[in-house]
């Protein structure tokens, strides 16, 4: 509301000054002759009181004059008085405005020295994104290439291990392979055992004076079944399993 007041008032104030300024030297023309008509109202009042008879217009009009002359000096004086008194205030407002002029100096010259500091700070903020950002394109460089080496360690640990269990599927095979054949040869000496007891049983059975000869002790190579199974073994082929 009061900016809304003061808007108007100065508006009101501007609109008052164009229209006196076309009339300013009218006006002042006026004021002067207005001085002077009163001059010599008091002029022509006072010789008329002082010597009636008096008809010499030639004293009357250096009376005249030097009455203009002292109402002149006068006002002259009090103008001068209020130039005086002008000059004083604004050497005042002189005197005020250089000291704000001062500190309003002294306040850009800080502002100065902030704004420098800023800048370089800036500048020093923009070299260190600079440096960080070429720094991060050599990380991220490094870290592809880390991946790409993770990604190769892990193809090569798969390869690994699947040649790992085919190594390990063939060995359990020729495990396998290796009891199934010590199982068959445990059959066929368990058999032979029981063969030769039978036998020993039928020479204690036989009369005296017959000749018996003795069964040799079994090998693996005697047996046909093993040798049978050994060579299918090492064929490839599927091995027979006694039920």
């Amino acid at each position: 509301m009061d900016s809304w007041k003061s808007h108007v008032r100065a508006r009101l104030f501007q609109r008052d000054c164009s229209q006196k300024d076309p009339f300013a030297g009218t006006f002042n023309e006026l004021s002067c002759l207005a001085e002077r008509l009163e001059l010599q109202e008091e002029f022509w009042n006072d010789s008329c009181k002082d010597d009636v008879g008096q008809t010499d217009a030639c004293a009357r009009r250096v009376q005249h004059q030097l009455k203009e002359s002292e109402h002149l000096k006068e006002k002259l004086s009090q103008t001068v008085s209020d130039l005086t008194t002008v000059l004083y205030l604004k050497e005042a407002e002189i005197l005020y405005w250089q000291s704000q002029v001062s500190r309003y100096r002294k306040e850009a010259l800080t502002l100065a020295k902030r704004a420098n500091a800023l800048q370089a700070n800036l500048s020093d903020s923009e070299f260190t994104v600079e440096v960080q950002a070429k720094e991060l394109a050599v990380l991220r460089v490094e870290q592809r290439e880390l991946k790409e080496a993770l990604g190769g360690a892990w193809r090569e640990k798969d390869d690994l291990l699947e040649r790992w269990m085919e190594e390990k599927r063939e060995e359990a095979e020729r495990v396998n392979k290796n009891n199934d054949v010590q199982d068959r040869w445990h059959r066929f000496s368990r058999r032979l055992n029981r063969h030769l007891h039978r036998e020993m049983g039928k020479q204690t059975s036989t009369p005296p004076g017959t000749s018996v000869t003795e069964p040799s002790p079994a090998s693996p190579n005697d047996c046909p079944d093993v040798n049978r199974d050994h060579t299918a073994e090492s064929n490839g082929s599927p091995l027979w399993r006694p039920s």
